[in-house]
């Protein structure tokens, strides 16, 4: 293999049939002054990650890309984080995430995130579209240093709702688990198959635009909740964690509207923890 293109350390090689199809990422941050940087990144495809984005925000702002467009069935993608000890970083992507019909396997994808001590990381993509016969399994694993500070955002639509698609997918399993030296703080999933009563008084009601904020942290929960009210109305409910921080659901009746909650929810939280608000990310 060409030494000028082989994976960086800790990549493996996928087999040849796999490439394309097997990707994965780490990102290693680090605090150096009064600044984060990435201090060290690798990838292989499909995953890519853009160069850090310079804002006026403590965070190192970074976004992660698929340049293929979207999950195929039987793609398999791996996420690797590590925010070392006081260092602050935000990890979003481009657009929303779209899944592809699968004919057998579904597509696979794993983030798997350390938190260090004092570290701040914050999760927030876009949000994903399962199309109608589409199959994902997604699993997302954090482990925080009992000082470490967490906002993560878990988004989706029910379909190419526009199209008349809505909850017409295969398979959408998605899987919130945060642990600290003391155990669980989250462990949270949900598997649906698609079926039009999603829709129905009970469930989703017509919204088929939801998603999860989970925020690890010392937030004051009453005041919080006063906030996402004020803003927010009846789209997102606020509940406590077991220890030190919220768990946010949010249901909304379109992609623009999901956008503007999960904005005001992460605004929201980042006053809380940080005492500044969320950089503006999002085109919508």
């Amino acid at each position: 293999m060409d030494p000028q293109r082989a994976p960086a350390p800790g990549l493996s090689v996928p087999e040849l049939s796999r490439v394309g199809r097997d990707g994965h990422l780490r990102l290693l941050f680090e605090r150096r002054g009064a600044r984060t940087v990435l201090a060290r990144s690798g990838f292989t495809l499909p995953l890519q990650v853009m160069a850090p984005v310079a804002l006026d925000d403590p965070a190192a702002v970074v976004s992660v890309l698929n340049p293929t467009g979207g999950l195929l069935g039987g793609d398999r993608l791996v996420i690797d984080v590590e925010v070392g000890a006081d260092a602050h970083a935000c990890l979003t992507t481009p657009s929303a995430t779209k899944v592809y019909r699968a004919r057998d396997a579904a597509a696979v994808q794993t983030v798997r995130a350390r938190v260090g001590p004092g570290a701040i990381l914050e999760w927030v993509p876009e949000h994903t579209i399962p199309f109608a016969g589409s199959a994902l399994r997604q699993s997302i694993d954090v482990e925080i240093a009992e000082t470490g500070r967490l906002i993560l955002a878990d988004a989706f639509s029910a379909g190419r709702v526009a199209r008349g698609e809505a909850w017409r997918f295969a398979h959408l399993e998605s899987a919130l688990r945060v642990r600290d030296a003391r155990g669980w703080v989250v462990l949270d999933r949900f598997v649906l198959a698609g079926d039009a009563s999603w829709s129905a008084l009970g469930a989703t009601e017509d919204a088929p635009y939801f998603g999860t904020v989970v925020i690890v942290g010392q937030v004051d929960l009453d005041a919080l909740a006063r906030d996402l009210t004020a803003r927010l109305g009846a789209h997102a409910v606020v509940g406590a964690l077991p220890r030190r921080g919220a768990l946010v659901r949010c249901l909304a009746p379109d992609a623009s509207a999901l956008g503007q909650i999960v904005d005001a929810v992460w605004d929201a939280a980042r006053q809380a923890l940080l005492g500044r608000s969320a950089p503006r990310l999002r085109k919508n």
